[in-house]
C-alpha cells in the first residue's frame, strides 16, 4: 500500500482531533522564555520607573495616606476634638438643611410652633416637622425664601443658623426678630432632642467658638450675626427696612420675647452651662465651685 501524502495525512488528522475553539488554542510562548531573544526598549521589571506609570520602589517611597489621615495611622478625626469642622478635609464640609418660609408659617399654624416664645433650633425639631443629623454633619438650618416670601407674617423671635437677605427681611418686615447662631456638633446633638440629653444626666455643654471660615459670617450685622455689635445689628436692619420699603416697630412697644437673646455661650432658653437638669428630681443642679463654673462660662481656657 502506497504510503498517504502530505494532503491525507492532514485531513485524516482534521477527521480525528476535537474542533478548535478558543479554550482549546494554547498561546504563543513570552517572548521573555524564547532564547537569544531581543529586549525591547520599555521594561516591566518591578522596582524601574515604566512608560505607564512609577514603579513599586518609586511608590514605597512615595506613601499617600488615606484621605482623612496626617502622616501616621491615626485618623485626624481621632487625633483633634470632636468637633469636625476643624478637620480641614472635604468629608467635612458643614451641612445647613434648608427650611423655606413658607414651611415655617405652616408650622405655625398647625400648632406645632409657638410664636409667642424664642424659636431656635430644639424648637424646630420638637415640631417634628424639621430634623438635623449630626451624622451628616448638619449644623443647623438655612432659612430659605423660595417659598412663603409674601406670605410670612407670623412675628417671631427666629435663631437659625444660616438666612438669606430675603428671608431676613420677610421676617423683620412681619414685626419679628432673627438672629443667625453657631453650634457645634456637642451643642447640636443637645439642641435636637434635649429630653435624651437631660436623662443621660450629663451637664450642660458651653457653646464653642465658630471656626475661623465661619468668624466673618457670625460677626456681621448684615448676617444678624450673634456675635455682631447689637448697635451695628440696629443700623442694619433700618438699613434693609429701607432697601425693601417697610417700617420697623419700635423696640418699646414689641413684646418680651422678641426681644430675649442667648448669650455666646448659651444652648438653651433659660439654662446656663455646666448646669445639670435631673429629670427624675424635678431638680436643677448648678457647680459651686467658682473655678469649675467659670471655665463652663468660657473665663478660663
Amino acid at each position: 500500500m502506497a504510503g498517504k501524502g502530505a494532503r491525507e495525512k492532514a485531513l485524516q488528522f482534521l477527521r480525528e482531533v476535537p474542533r478548535l475553539t478558543s479554550q482549546n488554542i494554547k498561546g504563543l510562548p513570552k517572548a521573555a522564555g524564547v532564547p537569544g531573544h531581543k529586549r525591547s526598549g520599555k521594561s516591566n521589571v518591578s522596582g524601574q520607573k515604566t512608560g505607564r506609570g512609577w514603579g513599586s520602589s518609586a511608590r514605597a517611597k512615595q506613601y499617600f495616606a488615606p484621605l482623612g489621615y496626617e502622616a501616621g495611622a491615626t485618623p485626624i478625626q481621632r487625633s483633634v476634638s470632636f468637633e469636625r469642622s476643624y478637620n480641614y478635609g472635604i468629608r467635612t464640609t458643614r451641612q445647613f438643611p434648608p427650611v423655606t418660609l413658607g414651611q415655617l408659617q405652616l408650622t405655625i399654624d398647625l400648632g406645632r410652633l409657638d410664636a409667642q416664645q424664642p424659636i431656635d433650633m430644639a424648637a424646630l425639631c420638637a415640631s417634628r416637622a424639621m430634623a438635623v443629623d449630626p451624622e451628616k454633619n448638619q449644623f443647623g438650618f438655612n432659612l430659605t425664601h423660595d417659598v412663603g416670601l409674601d406670605t410670612f407674617q407670623s412675628k417671631v423671635n427666629l435663631e437659625v443658623q444660616w438666612a438669606s437677605e430675603q428671608a431676613i427681611a420677610a421676617v423683620e418686615r412681619a414685626g419679628g426678630r432673627i438672629t443667625t447662631a453657631y453650634y457645634d456638633l456637642h451643642s447640636v446633638i443637645a439642641l435636637r432632642d434635649p429630653l435624651n440629653f437631660f436623662l443621660t444626666g450629663s451637664p450642660i455643654p458651653r457653646r464653642l467658638a465658630p471656626p475661623a471660615d465661619l468668624m466673618e459670617y457670625y460677626t456681621n450685622p448684615a448676617n444678624r450675626g450673634y456675635l455682631a455689635d447689637p448697635r451695628a445689628v440696629a443700623d442694619e436692619r433700618l438699613a434693609l427696612a429701607q432697601k425693601y420699603g417697610y417700617e420697623l416697630p419700635e423696640e418699646e412697644a414689641m413684646a418680651p420675647h422678641l426681644l430675649e437673646r442667648k448669650e455666646p455661650r448659651q444652648i438653651f432658653y433659660g439654662l446656663e452651662a455646666g448646669w445639670i437638669v435631673s429629670l427624675k428630681d424635678r431638680e436643677i443642679y448648678k457647680p459651686k465651685d467658682q473655678g469649675l463654673a467659670a471655665a463652663y462660662q468660657g473665663e478660663l481656657v
